[in-house]
């Protein structure tokens, strides 16, 4: 278990890297570069980035850390299947549907349970996944896929993560 001095170090260290080997993007943003001036717009830069950069040098080693204790085996960057029945897709995407034309409201169990019930049914289909940020398995072989996001994602966003996992 991480105890107050190694995240503290670990913290030091992340911003000590990203503050020596901060390389901005050239960008043009007129109308915000007048608003903001530009050392506002480097400065908001340079935190943009340090948010984007936190997952994987603060927030995904903490998780493997804190979840040694819990699981017997934890990966990052894992890709996690390369395969789904073409029933499950079906019912992914009927729930999809269902939940952005507010035809229904959000019920995790039992879409889960009408995922799982067809899960293994019919033909399957070659899907190409990306990798989630974490995996964790506990003993009893249940799988935990973790993506990190450092701000909040938006409808498109969520439903490529909806899809892939």
């Amino acid at each position: 278990m991480f105890n107050r001095i190694e995240v503290k170090d670990l913290l030091k260290n992340a911003l000590r890297t990203k503050f020596a080997n901060h390389n901005p993007e050239p960008c043009s943003m007129p109308f915000h570069t007048r608003l903001l001036g530009k050392d506002r717009l480097a400065l908001y830069s340079f935190i943009h980035s340090l948010n984007t950069n936190f997952g994987t040098t603060i927030f995904e080693p903490i998780a493997l850390k804190l979840g040694e204790e819990r699981f017997i085996k934890k990966e990052k960057q894992f890709t996690p299947y390369k395969q789904i029945s073409e029933q499950a897709q079906r019912v992914i995407q009927n729930i999809m549907d269902d939940l952005s034309s507010g035809n229904t409201l959000p019920a995790k169990t039992e879409e889960v349970e009408r995922i799982r019930k067809v899960c293994r049914s019919g033909k399957m289909h070659n899907v190409k996944t990306t990798k989630v940020d974490l995996m964790f398995e506990n003993k009893n072989g249940e799988l935990y896929y973790i993506d990190l996001k450092s701000a909040k994602p938006n409808a498109g966003e969520f439903k490529v993560l909806s899809v892939r996992y």
